[in-house]
């Protein structure tokens, strides 16, 4: 894709809008707003007045990037670093804040597309047979590969999008399909990627902490796949929280053919 292009094409919103009352997983803080200002109580001169508000949020609620320190196995977390970490200072290696602005090929995997259903049932484990199914184009090294369910649909209703953390998502065949094509992240549009309920969260393990890769949690790919794009650019930042195991993103995609 020539920079032409990109200025051409349509920019997707993959990230999913924050409000009071929002979904989050319930180890997490939720999301939190108010405003703190309103017009009318300063005003500057000339009927000039302004607003401002606060927020307040734990760093894995709403569309958000895990970083590799966010799960350790025994002590340890990717790479065979030990974990270092402080209540103040947070993670000592592998926060998100070593995580850099990301502009990588993507790749949808439209898992509930191929199945002809609008939402995948809640006990489905994505199957290896399934992500096959759902390539429609190559995977390469280092790409973004984004896994549709349809929950994302779910997402205004808090109760059932969070649906006592049960949801579709691959296990840990599905995790071995995904991390043997060596990409820098996987996505999808549920709160916990993996199929959940999982005590012992094995996909995150083996993603994050044995293969170093990334896990982007809560997107919207409706119009991605409603549109039919399987390949694009991908752009997201995260918030740069020094020490943080992850951060809010807004990821956009950009369709085009990456050369």
């Amino acid at each position: 894709m020539h920079l032409t292009d990109l200025l051409k094409a349509r920019a997707y919103d993959l990230g999913q809008p924050y409000f009071t009352g929002m979904p989050h997983y319930p180890t997490h803080p939720p999301f939190l707003y108010s405003l703190t200002k309103r017009h009318g109580d300063i005003v500057y001169g000339d009927g000039n007045t302004s607003a401002a508000d606060a927020i307040a949020l734990g760093t894995h609620v709403g569309t958000h990037i895990d970083a590799l320190s966010h799960f350790s196995c025994n002590g340890i977390c990717f790479g065979g670093r030990e974990v270092e970490h402080s209540y103040e200072n947070g993670m000592a290696e592998l926060g998100v804040d070593s995580v850099a602005p990301i502009v990588r090929r993507g790749v949808l995997l439209d898992i509930a597309g191929i199945e002809g259903v609008e939402v995948l049932p809640v006990d489905c484990e994505i199957t290896t047979s399934q992500l096959d199914r759902a390539l429609k184009t190559d995977i390469r090294e280092g790409d973004v590969v984004l896994l549709r369910t349809g929950w994302a649909q779910f997402f205004p209703d808090a109760r059932r999008y969070i649906n006592n953390v049960a949801a579709p998502g691959p296990g840990i065949e599905g995790a071995r399909w995904l991390s043997s094509r060596k990409i820098f992240a996987a996505g999808s549009d549920t709160v916990a990627f993996e199929k959940t309920p999982s005590p012992d969260m094995r996909v995150h393990g083996h993603l994050l902490v044995e293969s170093g890769i990334h896990l982007i949690e809560v997107l919207n790919l409706e119009e991605l796949a409603r549109d039919g794009v399987f390949e694009f650019l991908f752009v997201a930042a995260p918030m740069n929280i020094r020490g943080a195991t992850g951060a809010p993103i807004r990821p956009l995609a950009f369709p085009g053919t990456i050369s």
